[in-house]
């Protein structure tokens, strides 16, 4: 598998949209790093690429990449290789390229001006929202073999997750305004591993204030150490479950 792994890897990083992706988060973070010194600011600046920005690209790259690869694996799959080995290697290689473009791209900018714990962790949940629609991304494609309707089903997920999702949260809050949500909230935020993000790095900046009673109550929760593991240990279960689920219909799948 470590050879499969470093042949792709290989050539992943060596393709123009990877030094485009990177290239793009480097000029991103320099020009939010000059618009406005102050830390705090530039988190809240880099929040939104995070956010909207870094699981739209991991999505569709790792979409488009597994269908280009489909002769590569299938010419794998006629040589005595098992097929777990197969797509272990074409997921860590799709991931490990998207988590390196994203930690060069933010994390150089940080290193010559500064970073506190709050863009620390920033980093830290970049990297594991690129795992994680690099999962979705495998799962959409092994579930079909047209190209086009892989993607839109990937668009969909992206849309679903940074979008609708919100919305629906609202949208029962309103209805159920006199009842005690704080706890449902809780675990419909766990559910949107988007959503979990957001509010990881809120409670970070400290912006509790404004957002009331729930956001008191959130900041007890993700603000203590317990809360801050428990909601990295979900982020890391959103990881797995899509490559779990992706594997397992690979491996029964007539590529």
């Amino acid at each position: 598998m470590i050879k499969l792994l470093k042949y792709s890897l290989y050539n992943i990083l060596r393709t123009k949209f990877t030094l485009l992706y990177t290239a793009f988060l480097l000029l991103a973070t320099f020009s939010i790093y000059n618009l406005d010194p102050d830390l705090a600011k530039v988190s809240l600046s880099l929040l939104n690429v995070v956010l909207l920005v870094v699981p739209l690209i991991c999505i569709i790259f790792g979409t488009v990449h597994f269908y280009n690869s489909y002769e590569f694996m299938e010419l794998m799959l006629s040589q005595p290789i098992n097929r777990s080995t197969v797509f272990i290697s074409q997921y860590l290689a799709v991931g490990l390229s998207l988590c390196l473009a994203f930690v060069i791209g933010v994390g150089i900018p940080m290193i010559l001006y500064g970073a506190d714990l709050a863009l620390l962790v920033l980093l830290a949940v970049g990297v594991m929202l690129s795992l994680i629609f690099t999962g979705l991304a495998f799962l959409a494609s092994v579930l079909t073999r047209d190209k086009a309707k892989a993607i839109g089903i990937t668009l969909l997920f992206w849309v679903y997750f940074s979008l609708i999702y919100d919305g629906l949260i609202l949208y029962l809050i309103y209805v159920f305004y006199d009842y005690p949500l704080e706890h449902a909230t809780l675990a419909m935020v766990m559910l949107n591993p988007v959503d979990l993000a957001r509010i990881i790095m809120l409670m970070q900046l400290d912006i509790s204030a404004l957002m009331g009673f729930t956001g008191a109550f959130f900041q007890d929760f993700y603000g203590s150490m317990k809360g801050n593991l428990i909601s990295f240990g979900v982020l890391l279960i959103w990881i797995l479950i899509p490559f779990y689920f992706s594997r397992r219909v690979f491996l029964k799948k007539d590529i």
